[in-house]
């Protein structure tokens, strides 16, 4: 891949998500804005109207939504099993190992993920990586909670919180809408369209807001171990179960830039929650966020062959 080829990639798709949620941070470091109030307008708002959207006009069938699903619990597992092995080799204490495997675990699938997903290959993979974002939160509300708890909150009571996540009401619904073939009346469907449509810029103002709350550790064994597995490691990995699991076209493209993405913003919030060495978590979020196109810009060129 040619120099050319990188910069022009890279400046026709990570430098609009950059912009946009650079507007956000300046706003947040220029102006006192309640991000929290903003988050849950997206969390209960624009998050599952858009994935409702993209579930109802999708073209994907179960056995592709279920390979989704099984591709994406694969990721997670086995980033967070390389994120304990090299923590364990590298000696990292608990918390700070705790810390790592949740930031490599958890990427920014929605903020981020599905706004690069959409410039760089459309609708059609942008359903898919819907599913993996969806998928993601699930699991980083149960396993990823339990990870960041150490063990003040047992696996019932964050499988409880499942229910009071609306993307997976979202989700639920359309497949019902799907499965049924229901036509939904036009002032509904336009509705959920203008929702959707605005989802993905808000998301990135958003994306920007919460990174003004950046604290930096002075862990920089474990913040470079962190940053270093999520970016290097997390491509890499997406690569090679895209084989094994033998996806094709915008499938494997929606699915393995999905994997490639830095450490989730909400690992910052949960971090917080439990004490889980929280200047080290959103240092890691930070970082890897701002060298995050160094290696998503490769990634692109790469799927788009």
């Amino acid at each position: 891949m040619s120099l050319t080829e990188l910069i022009t990639t890279f400046a026709n798709n990570l430098l609009p998500i950059m912009l946009v949620a650079g507007a956000g941070f300046a706003l947040g470091k220029l102006l006192v804005i309640d991000s929290r109030s903003l988050g849950r307008v997206v969390f209960y708002v624009f998050s599952p109207l858009l994935v409702f959207d993209l579930m109802v006009k999708s073209q994907l069938n179960l056995r592709q939504a279920l390979t989704t699903v099984g591709y994406t619990s694969s990721v997670i597992l086995v980033l967070g099993i390389l994120a304990f092995l090299l923590g364990k080799l590298f000696q990292l204490e608990r918390t700070a190992l705790l810390a790592v495997v949740l930031t490599v675990s958890f990427g920014n699938t929605g903020n981020y993920g599905l706004p690069l997903t959409k410039f760089a290959f459309g609708d059609d993979a942008l359903a898919v990586a819907s599913l993996f974002y969806v998928t993601t939160t699930i699991l980083f509300n149960t396993v990823g909670v339990v990870i960041a708890s150490l063990g003040h909150m047992d696996l019932k009571s964050a499988v409880l919180g499942l229910f009071k996540i609306p993307v997976v009401y979202g989700v639920f619904l359309a497949l019902l809408i799907k499965g049924f073939g229901i036509q939904l009346p036009l002032p509904l469907a336009r509705t959920i369209e203008i929702a959707a449509n605005g989802a993905i810029p808000v998301m990135l103002i958003l994306l920007g807001l919460e990174l003004t709350r950046i604290e930096w550790s002075h862990s920089f064994r474990a913040m470079g171990l962190g940053v270093f597995t999520k970016l290097v490691f997390g491509p890499l990995v997406g690569l090679a179960l895209a084989a094994l699991f033998g996806l094709e076209g915008h499938t494997r493209q929606g699915s393995v830039i999905e994997s490639a993405m830095p450490a989730a913003v909400a690992t910052t919030v949960v971090a917080t929650e439990y004490n889980l060495r929280p200047s080290l978590v959103t240092a890691i979020v930070f970082l890897g966020t701002a060298l995050s196109p160094l290696t998503l810009t490769p990634l692109l060129v790469y799927l788009m062959r």
